[in-house]
């Protein structure tokens, strides 16, 4: 076991070092702690000036993150209702740019980037604009909310050559860059299968946000927010509640499968499923929406030079019924096992033996005592443990430090790469190829039958 574990922490990397902290008895859960330092770093002090383009919770999120970050100034905010803009002026300073449309943000020359934080059906007209207009983009997961309008924001980055990044900050969270070191070590064999999860089931959780009381046509842009959806009669659920109509956002399978395959793609660097099969319903939440709470997908991802072929499930339920809500994944190996929660995972491996001979497992009934001897001595000797059970290797965690943000570290690969042209892992190509499956489990749902998606090539078959 100590081999094992000591061939595990030379494969995956220097990085990964064992904290000798705790009462120092052996098998103490403080002995097997992996700690490890954020390791993005601003790599200049040149000014960023930025332009938030949405300023609902999220952009709130992004810009407040971004700020911490040497070097980044708020230029402007642009949203559709009133109250938002004054807001933006009391939290970020009177004098702050202020307007509801986003093209006059584009329009000043001292904004060298954006963030967009609209709603979805919003992400692809304003992201092409802004790199047509000089502007570098981080524009919120999902990239797209059709599926077929992924590749011209994929040619609009490569016809500019300004920085894009998709603001799923799995791709940049420390311990999934870590999770995917130890996978590449080997140390849990081959990756046969991977269990993913998202689960919410508080009001906010279900998308259920405030309405200000003074809503109404004076105060909110409406007509400007549906964009190239259906009209209709102004109506504040749909304007604040926005995730939970089809029309503007991309339901669960967007806005929180889309985290778990950018998770899944960052480990595996796997360009995505080639088959998708989703299952989705209404259960709780029957408010007026039309976004499923519960969805089940599976998903194929096809053998290439990277990895093997495994296969994905994930589920995100809105309703989960323990009132607590959760996020992990579950990477299953031929030899272990890694478990992944939000800035967290364990390692744990499983020696396998070679399969008993003539008789088998299930002739251990019948055995003669002389027999269940030479059995019991055989799985001794094998796993190294009684036939209580199998021996594993004794499971190793690594924790981010506590105030550790991975929002922040996402926000520093971007302004990194527009200063310095250091590469963007979650580009255009990236957020495309994490979108257009998850968008596909509504497509499956709706249509009823499994959706093929070509990874490579990023389009339906």
């Amino acid at each position: 076991m100590k081999n094992q574990r000591r061939e595990f922490l030379k494969k995956a990397g220097s990085t990964l070092a064992l904290a000798s902290v705790g009462t120092g008895l052996a098998g103490s859960a403080s002995a097997n702690t992996l700690l490890l330092k954020p390791g993005m770093k601003s790599q200049s002090n040149d000014k960023i000036r930025i332009g938030l383009i949405g300023a609902g919770i999220i952009g709130h999120y992004d810009t407040d993150a971004a700020l911490t970050i040497d070097g980044v100034e708020l230029a402007a905010a642009c949203d559709l209702y009133t109250g938002r803009l004054e807001y933006a002026k009391e939290k970020w300073g009177k004098d702050l740019f202020t307007t509801r449309d986003y093209r006059e943000v584009l329009a000043k020359p001292d904004i060298d980037a954006v963030l967009i934080c609209t709603p979805d059906h919003w992400h692809q007209r304003i992201a092409i604009d802004a790199m047509k207009a000089g502007k570098h983009v981080y524009c919120e997961k999902p990239m797209v909310q059709r599926i077929e309008d992924g590749q011209a924001i994929v040619d609009t980055q490569k016809a500019t050559g300004k920085v894009l990044q998709v603001g799923s900050q799995r791709a940049s969270s420390i311990a999934v860059l870590e999770a995917k070191k130890v996978l590449q070590s080997g140390v849990i064999g081959d990756l046969t299968f991977v269990s993913a999860y998202c689960d919410r089931s508080d009001t906010m959780g279900a998308w259920n946000y405030s309405i200000p009381t003074d809503a109404s046509p004076e105060t909110v842009d409406f007509d400007t927010f549906l964009g190239y959806a259906p009209k209709v009669p102004f109506d504040a659920k749909r304007f604040f509640r926005w995730r939970n109509y089809s029309d503007y956002g991309t339901g669960a399978a967007g806005d929180l499968i889309v985290h778990l395959l950018t998770t899944v793609h960052t480990i595996t660097d796997s360009k995505g499923p080639n088959k998708i099969f989703g299952a989705g319903d209404l259960k709780y939440w029957k408010d007026g929406r039309d976004a499923y709470d519960v969805i089940n997908a599976l998903m194929t991802y096809p053998k290439t030079e990277q990895h093997d072929s495994f296969q994905v499930t994930t589920r995100v339920n809105l309703c989960d019924g323990e009132g607590k809500g959760e996020f992990g994944l579950k990477l299953v190996g031929t030899n272990g096992v890694i478990t992944i929660g939000w800035n967290d995972f364990t390692v744990s491996t499983l020696k396998r033996g070679n399969a008993p001979g003539y008789g088998g497992y299930d002739s251990y009934t019948s055995f003669s005592a002389e027999e269940k001897k030479d059995f019991q001595k055989w799985y001794t000797d094998t796993y190294g443990a009684d036939m209580g059970g199998i021996a594993k290797g004794e499971p190793m965690r690594f924790e981010a430090p506590e105030d550790y943000d991975d929002r922040v570290d996402h926000l520093m690969v971007f302004f990194n790469g527009v200063r310095t042209g250091s590469p963007i892992p979650e580009d255009a190509e990236f957020g495309f190829r994490a979108a257009a499956p998850s968008l596909a489990c509504n497509l499956s749902i709706a249509q009823e039958k499994p959706i093929l998606w070509d990874p490579v090539g990023m389009k339906l078959l």
